[in-house]
């Protein structure tokens, strides 16, 4: 028997949470369900989440009733063109700011770096990221992971797994709170 730690050890797996948005309805819902999480828990309003899927996945449209659960006023504005939104999320008597990244139009990671966007995710306040990949390698790792996949006009699969200590303690909150039911299998809603 070796006394010796193994040099090489198995990741932990980390749990997720994956559940069914039956319609806009329940993306509210669960939009305003995380905002009073990420007021709630210790550092969520400093949290980094990226938001994966293809087109019309349901990204932007999450992401507006985030901001709007979250106590952002006034008119929220898609950042496709111009890649960055910040907002003012006022909840009781205090402000916290929110960034709305959307990376779909970037070229080159090296874009992330040229726009200044460092100093942004160095700073306080949320940062809410689509399309992440198109900037590999040049942000920070993300709290948490949301992937969405659209199954049909109305209904989406969610997905949502933890990348960082504190988004792993915020997932252990969000499951004690929010059980998983358990989506249907891709492609059975189109069996006939």
């Amino acid at each position: 028997m070796s006394s010796h730690p193994p040099i090489v050890e198995s990741p932990n797996t980390a749990a997720h949470w994956e559940g069914l948005w039956s319609d806009e309805t329940a993306t509210q819902n669960f939009a305003a369900h995380l905002a009073q999480g990420l007021q709630n828990w210790p550092g969520g309003r400093d949290a980094r989440v990226e938001l994966r899927g293809n087109l019309g996945a349901g990204k932007t449209t999450f992401v507006r009733h985030l901001l709007r659960a979250a106590g952002v006023m006034g008119r929220i504005k898609s950042p496709t063109y111009a890649v960055v939104e910040p907002h003012q999320a006022l909840t009781g008597d205090t402000a916290w700011p929110i960034w709305h990244f959307d990376f779909y139009r970037f070229n080159d990671p090296q874009e992330w770096e040229d726009a200044g966007f460092r100093d942004i995710f160095a700073g306080p306040g949320l940062k809410l990221m689509e399309w992440p990949d198109k900037v590999a390698g040049q942000l920070p790792p993300p709290d948490w992971v949301i992937d969405l996949e659209a199954i049909d006009e109305d209904q989406r699969r969610v997905r949502i797994s933890a990348q960082t200590p504190a988004g792993q303690a915020w997932l252990d909150a969000w499951l004690n709170s929010h059980p998983s039911p358990k989506p249907p299998a891709t492609g059975a809603l189109n069996a006939s």
